[in-house]
């Protein structure tokens, strides 16, 4: 039962209404989101209490872990209710060092579509983002085949709604050509702002802008000026970047990650700070 409206509503993402802030869920797998958790209790605790709190929208990819995060998302929360809508990701493995290498022929995508409805226990996929670059930045070149290949089994009745991960303009465009895109996922926060022209190119079109890394991922977020205006608000430097993520555009959702119930609470306060106007000025120039 949801005692709570998280903080930013919703926002319409194809015909689903996705909670702005969500959930990543890809620090539930083991260490170097690899493996098992080391508390498997808690990593479900945490995910009953994600729902508790009212989020809708939990991000996952059957390659955390891999099948780590997939698993324990079934077996904490299905049968899910009604309202929930889980977001995952196709096109990368992992090899037997932990590597993140790529797996975006149209076989492999088909492949990995049928993994996460399986392990899942979903008939259908709420959002599948092709996920085309690496971890830092996106990967030139045309992704027709694959978007082709998603856009069918969408057609057939697997998959709701389609998204990109970690693309460029360029690359949103060309799959544009070919179906509908509901949403884009990069890496974006307050220090790494080089997607600023794609976020206000994705609310110009209503599309869902989702931020990975929101907090800095594997190396927490570092500036001066985030912690001088934290100082000064007497929050965190992470409530600090939070808010500011979900008052750049109305179009951004969140998708913080953690393992602690208790930090969870923590973020889903910090998203609700409303910053000021004299505070969001000193954060602007940050990262540009």
């Amino acid at each position: 039962m949801a005692t709570q409206t998280p903080p930013g509503g919703t926002y319409r993402v194809g015909d689903l209404h996705l909670t702005r802030v969500g959930y990543g869920a890809m620090q539930l797998a083991g260490p170097g989101v690899f493996g098992p958790p080391e508390d498997r209790d808690g990593a479900i605790a945490v995910l009953r209490a994600v729902v508790d709190l009212g989020i809708r929208h939990i991000d996952t990819a059957d390659f955390y872990g891999p099948h780590v995060t997939n698993e324990l998302i079934r077996e904490a929360l299905a049968p899910y209710p009604d309202d929930l809508h889980i977001v995952t990701k196709v096109g990368a493995r992992r090899d037997e060092t932990g590597g993140w290498p790529p797996a975006r022929t149209p076989a492999e995508l088909r492949t990995q579509v049928h993994e996460n409805l399986r392990r899942l226990g979903l008939d259908v996929l709420d959002v599948v983002n092709l996920r085309v670059g690496g971890i830092e930045a996106p990967e030139p070149g045309s992704i027709a085949p694959q978007v082709e290949a998603l856009a069918r089994l969408q057609q057939q009745g697997l998959i709701r709604q389609l998204g990109l991960s970690t693309v460029t303009a360029e690359q949103l465009a060309e799959a544009q050509s070919i179906a509908p895109i509901a949403c884009v996922q990069n890496l974006y926060n307050l220090a790494r702002r080089g997607d600023d022209a794609l976020v206000d190119l994705t609310a110009r079109q209503g599309i869902a802008f989702v931020p990975y890394f929101p907090l800095g991922g594997f190396a927490p977020l570092q500036s001066q000026a985030l912690a001088s205006v934290a100082q000064q608000l007497g929050v965190t430097s992470m409530a600090v970047a939070l808010a500011w993520l979900l008052q750049r555009s109305p179009n951004v959702l969140l998708i913080p990650g953690t393992s602690s119930v208790e930090h969870l609470h923590e973020n889903v306060a910090g998203a609700a700070l409303e910053l000021p106007a004299a505070a969001i000025a000193q954060l602007d120039d940050v990262g540009r």
